[in-house]
């Protein structure tokens, strides 16, 4: 069935959607103030979250995506 394949699919990107949005929204904003009593190459970790934090996560984020959604398909194929 075709709803259990766009349930995972959903799943997915939601969560990690929310993962990219707590690293950049709270690690570089709300969290900044607590995060910033650490130092990352000199730079106050919140800054770094808000400037190359981020982006990191989400070209991680990206690569999982890949992966898993590989396997969210091979595991629905006959489905789809």
């Amino acid at each position: 069935m075709k709803k259990n394949y766009w349930n995972a699919s959903l799943r997915l990107t939601l969560g990690l959607l929310s993962i990219w949005f707590l690293v950049s929204f709270g690690a570089g904003i709300l969290f900044r103030d607590f995060l910033d009593k650490y130092n990352i190459g000199g730079a106050p970790l919140g800054f770094w979250f808000a400037q190359q934090g981020s982006i990191y996560i989400f070209v991680i984020l990206i690569f999982y995506y890949c992966f898993a959604i590989r396997r969210i398909e091979e595991k629905y194929k006959d489905e789809v």
